[in-house]
């Protein structure tokens, strides 16, 4: 087998808040503007993070996210997304060793950094602490010795003296090389709400502005050449790049058209789903739900992801023809799947304004996050999976439809409290909270696919 080998890092933090996005976003804006091809990836099911990436690279920001996947696709699905870069930028998830509940290091950053068998930069929140660096450094790079802690970028330094007591201390105690060392800044924060950071897609410009302003913050305060050199020490990985084509097999005859929401309300989508369905015979048509007056023309089945309908309930809801075309196709056995946002979108009604009406249920939000890795079976036959079907997934949400399940639920999962249903599996319809990752099951996609193709055949 042949080799590819793509420069690569990855980003990762002892914990969460530490500034790892500002940091990874900074670094592929910074080596994007001068002038390098960067493949930008996130570590984990995050669907916010990648929208900043997207716009720092200028190229679709991509997840590596073991459990939903499976480890021995992130390889494959890195080079895929890495085709024809000079060098990647990988941010991690949580702290550096922090992986799926009770699963050892699965799906943490340290995992799919060893999987990548990528160098690793430990973005080190530095604003209360001096000496006591090194020891934290020092223990996150001998806990575990196939991970290969090779640099650090200091954040949130308050001063020129602050800065030399934390190198002092680093090259005495730890040996990890500083490749940076940035200063407290507050025109680079992101604005955040109830899910963590707005999404880049409903920031227009002022997200370019703060993409921009973390590229030449991070280009002022750390070294870039010695990013690249470290980068460029990765080994090659085996060529068994992830081909969505050689995941499914395309339906003959016609390509069925099949809707895809997009735009602000609907931003919550992995790349990698649009190309299985792609792979799998169709002609897949973005449309945005809160400017669409109509579905686009010849659709035959529909997909609906993520997002935050709630911020968006108003402009939803009066956008009263193309909800009222959704239920037209949902009751003319048009296949049509939909996951958290969608599933809302979907309801009769969300907070007490009037939504599509295609099921017989309603949302609203609440202050309680539903947060988790989930592995569900299919309870009943649908047009996205057959009675049986296996998936890991997860949720992420602070609404709540009432009832939470139909007659016939789209999935079941165990929880601590016993078994729970959830969902709707009602005819052509999937819609549910659960966020799937396709390249984990392809066969998702070519399920539905070829439910939209026998439609208009």
């Amino acid at each position: 087998m042949s080799t590819v080998n793509i420069p690569r890092i990855v980003v990762a933090a002892p914990a969460s808040g530490t500034g790892k996005t500002t940091v990874a976003t900074g670094l592929m804006a910074a080596l994007s503007a001068r002038g390098l091809a960067v493949s930008p990836h996130k570590v984990g099911p995050d669907y916010i993070d990648p929208g900043y990436h997207s716009l720092a690279a200028g190229r679709p920001g991509r997840n590596l996210d073991a459990w939903m996947c499976g480890p021995q696709r992130i390889a494959p699905l890195f080079l895929h997304g890495a085709a024809g870069a000079d060098v990647a930028v990988v941010e991690g998830v949580m702290g550096l060793f922090d992986g799926a509940s009770g699963q050892g290091e699965l799906a943490s950053t340290a995992h799919v950094a060893k999987l990548l068998k990528a160098p690793v930069v430990l973005v080190v929140d530095a604003s209360s602490q001096s000496r006591s660096v090194a020891a934290l450094v020092h223990g996150f790079a001998s806990w575990d010795p196939e991970v290969r802690l090779a640099g650090v970028i200091l954040n949130r330094v308050a001063s020129d003296r602050h800065e030399l007591l934390l190198r002092e201390a680093l090259e005495e105690g730890s040996g990890v090389p500083v490749l940076g060392s940035v200063r407290r800044s507050a025109a680079v924060a992101t604005p955040s709400r109830h899910l963590g950071l707005i999404p880049a897609v409903e920031r227009s410009a002022e997200a370019l502005r703060a993409v921009r302003d973390m590229g030449e913050l991070i280009a002022a305060s750390v070294d870039l050449d010695a990013v690249l050199a470290l980068a460029r020490t990765a080994p090659p990985l085996p060529d068994a790049t992830w081909d969505p084509a050689a995941e499914v097999t395309p339906v003959a005859g016609r390509r069925p058209r099949i809707a895809l929401a997009a735009g602000a309300a609907f931003s919550f989508s992995y790349a990698e789903n649009a190309e299985l369905l792609a792979a799998a015979g169709a002609e897949v048509l973005p449309f945005d739900p809160l400017h669409a007056r109509d579905l686009p023309a010849g659709t035959a089945g529909l997909v609906i992801g993520g997002g935050f309908p709630e911020m968006y309930v108003a402009e939803l809801s009066a956008n009263t023809a193309l909800r009222g075309a959704i239920r037209a196709l949902a009751a003319d056995g048009a296949p049509v799947a939909a996951e958290c946002a969608g599933l809302l979108y979907l309801g009769q009604e969300l907070d007490g304004r009037p939504m599509c009406g295609v099921l017989d249920t309603g949302a609203r939000m609440t202050e309680r996050l539903t947060l988790g890795y989930r592995e569900a079976v299919a309870l009943h036959d649908s047009p996205l999976a057959p009675a049986g079907t296996r998936v890991r997934g997860h949720e992420f949400h602070r609404t709540v439809c009432e009832p939470g399940a139909g007659k016939e639920p789209a999935w079941g999962w165990r929880t601590p409290a016993g078994p729970r249903t959830e969902g709707f599996a009602a005819g052509n319809v999937h819609a549910s909270y659960l966020h799937l990752h396709w390249a984990g099951a392809p066969q998702l996609a070519e399920h539905f696919v070829a439910a939209a193709a026998g439609r208009q055949s």
